[in-house]
């Protein structure tokens, strides 16, 4: 019997080794399977994108100037308040850059402020809102802004902006400031974000903000330098067709696509896949005011409503320019108005204002001296 157990036992040392080796080898698979998963999971939730930061910024010990943008659909009806305006500054301290209809001259035919003419940028785009050729249009600007070193802030400003307050007061306000001032928060109650943005732009970066921007100089070197958030926005940021019932099922598809404005969260999400919102305000210097009255049913709610002579009076102004605060719902902050630790007026212009609304302004001496003949003559 002892020699028969000899076989059973080393069959049996010989199975256990086996045994042995076989689970070692499922343990190893499985902990490789387990690393693998992991850095697979890291490198789709952490952003792929890096901004490419230019190597070396300019030096300029020169004298600053504010480079003003100008996206307009063709002309500027309100010319005559930014002439004004402008006439009261020193031209050192300025520049101007007008994006507008391709083929559009400003010239004394079709201004009447010296300031704008030849001011069109030669390379201008046709711009259709709610696409992505707006804010083609905005890094066109910012572009030609950038090839003057001179200019170390640059404020974006529509065909219906005014200042409210006068160039010294708006010059001191920008220049005070290290910081840009950006519009942007997380808005959790619109489903604009594209899951396929992911993992490119992951949703966790993804901002809500006005496209009325003042920037610092870096940051709109980000902007312009930026190919690949761009391209991402071109593709799958795209606003969703007008209600359409005659188009049946058609119409009813459609309706499900993401409503994805460009302009309202292009530069706001750039910049937090960046990393630059620390050197933020998050907050626009320009006002809106905004209809809330429509229900969230009805189409024409949220749309910003336009000033005219009647509103636009001395009350109605100084109450905007004492605005020292801005509350955003979504993330339960409060943005009190400061730079450097002073608190300040929150808003330096105002939208949307009328041709009328803004005769106003001039006759309330908001922005400079009344110039009738400016205002009520027309163009050569």
């Amino acid at each position: 019997m002892t020699k028969k157990a000899g076989p059973i036992a080393a069959r049996h040392v010989i199975w256990s080794g086996r045994k042995l080796a076989i689970v070692i080898c499922i343990a190893l698979s499985l902990v490789a399977i387990f690393r693998f998963q992991l850095k697979y999971d890291e490198s789709y939730a952490a952003p792929v994108y890096r901004p490419r930061f230019r190597v070396s910024h300019d030096i300029f010990n020169g004298r600053p100037k504010i480079a003003f943008l100008f996206l307009t659909r063709r002309d500027l009806p309100l010319d005559f308040l930014w002439g004004s305006f402008f006439e009261n500054a020193d031209v050192g301290n300025f520049s101007i850059y007008v994006h507008s209809s391709p083929g559009f001259v400003l010239d004394e035919s079709t201004s009447r402020s010296k300031f704008f003419y030849g001011r069109q940028l030669s390379n201008s785009i046709q711009v259709v809102w709610g696409e992505s050729s707006m804010i083609a249009a905005e890094r066109l600007l910012l572009e030609a802004a950038l090839e003057d070193p001179a200019n170390r802030r640059f404020v974006l400003l529509s065909d219906s902006c005014v200042p409210l307050h006068n160039f010294s007061y708006i010059y001191n306000y920008l220049m005070a400031s290290p910081r840009s001032f950006v519009d942007s928060f997380v808005d959790g109650k619109e489903h604009r974000y594209n899951p396929k943005m992911s993992p490119i732009i992951p949703k966790d970066r993804w901002r809500k903000g006005s496209q009325w921007i003042s920037l610092i100089r870096s940051h709109a070197e980000v902007i312009v330098d930026d190919e690949i958030i761009f391209s991402v926005f071109k593709t799958l940021c795209k606003r969703r067709p007008p209600l359409d019932t005659s188009k049946g099922k058609l119409n009813l598809k459609q309706q499900k696509q993401h409503n994805c404005i460009p302009d309202e969260h292009y530069v706001q999400t750039l910049f937090a896949m960046s990393g630059i919102e620390h050197e933020l305000d998050r907050r626009t210097l320009t006002y809106t005011q905004w209809n809330l009255s429509a229900t969230k049913m009805e189409n024409k709610g949220w749309h910003p409503m336009t000033f005219g002579y009647a509103n636009a009076g001395p009350q109605q102004i100084k109450e905007i320019k004492s605005i020292n605060h801005i509350y955003y719902e979504t993330e339960f902050r409060t943005e009190w108005c400061r730079t450097n630790s002073t608190s300040v007026p929150c808003f330096l212009f105002a939208r949307k204002f009328s041709r009328g609304a803004s005769m106003r302004l001039l006759s309330e001496g908001v922005v400079g001296p009344f110039d009738a003949a400016a205002v009520l003559g027309t163009p050569p």
